[in-house]
């Protein structure tokens, strides 16, 4: 492919970023800098307490890869790491009854590539001991599971490689075979989405259908539905009003009854003998 074919892959890779979740040992970051670098991927962010040792990670990303450990995005909280993206693919070597089902990358790839034109993509990739927690795949649009045989153990460097070659590889023949999906439109970005998320929690607590801490499994499964679809930020700006209406009413209904209860109060008193 010349120079100027690469361009649109360029522009296009640059909309992805990687986001380790307390990465244990600072190789395997200096590795996923390298990765990336390697695949046109321009971001690389940290979700971790501390640091990991910039010179342990300078070590396997390499002179090339240097910029983007001198240029690393850290935050403390997952949810702040991943406000800014419209799209989440999610990583796991972990399947049963509480997790969405799951393809290998090659699969999700084609609902991937038309999320990229109008969308900031995060590849998320938990700790090397355990992977993503539940709570931290509930953030995801997609989860995948990369395939083995028997042994489900990949190196966490090895799992990055894994995933950003196959989005490079599609994008690449997109480009070159002219056949790129046609461009999703600009999703609300997953800032937007967790206060939505909250509001309606509060919206359906408030009038009965959630119990309040115990029905995890239903706002689990409506958070799958509404990811899955990807809403735009003016739908979640619609979806917030009707939550807000419900409350609304909900609390009119509250001061109703108690003035109904108060009335009744003073009048039981007030026919009471002395």
């Amino acid at each position: 492919m010349n120079a100027a074919a690469q361009d649109p892959v360029r522009e296009l890779m640059a909309q992805a970023a990687i986001v380790l979740v307390s990465p244990k040992f600072a190789e395997n970051v200096g590795s996923a800098a390298r990765i990336a670098a390697n695949m046109g991927i321009g971001q690389l962010i940290l979700v971790c307490r501390e640091m990991p040792d910039r010179e342990r990670m300078l070590t396997l990303a390499t002179a090339k890869a240097a910029h983007l450990i001198d240029n690393l995005e850290h935050h403390q909280e997952l949810g702040c790491a991943l406000a800014p993206f419209g799209w989440v693919l999610g990583t796991s070597a972990r399947q049963g009854r509480k997790r969405t089902t799951v393809n290998s990358p090659r699969q999700l790839m084609a609902e991937v590539l038309p999320q990229l034109k109008n969308n900031r993509v995060a590849l998320l990739f938990g700790p090397e001991d355990r992977g993503l927690a539940n709570e931290e795949l509930r953030y995801c649009n997609q989860i995948t599971t990369i395939p083995t045989v028997d042994f489900s153990s990949l190196n966490l460097a090895q799992a990055v490689a894994i995933l950003c070659h196959e989005l490079h590889y599609s994008v690449l023949e997109a480009v070159r075979r002219n056949a790129f999906p046609k461009s999703a439109p600009k999703q609300g970005n997953k800032g937007e989405l967790e206060a939505m998320f909250d509001h309606v929690e509060e919206a359906l607590t408030t009038i009965g259908f959630l119990k309040g801490g115990t029905d995890d499994y239903w706002m689990k499964s409506i958070r799958q539905f509404l990811g899955r679809i990807g809403l735009k930020a003016k739908e979640i700006k619609i979806i917030r009003g009707v939550c807000r209406q419900t409350l609304w009413c909900a609390g009119q209904r509250r001061q109703e009854r108690s003035a109904f209860l108060t009335d009744n109060t003073k009048n039981s008193k007030k026919g009471t003998p002395p």
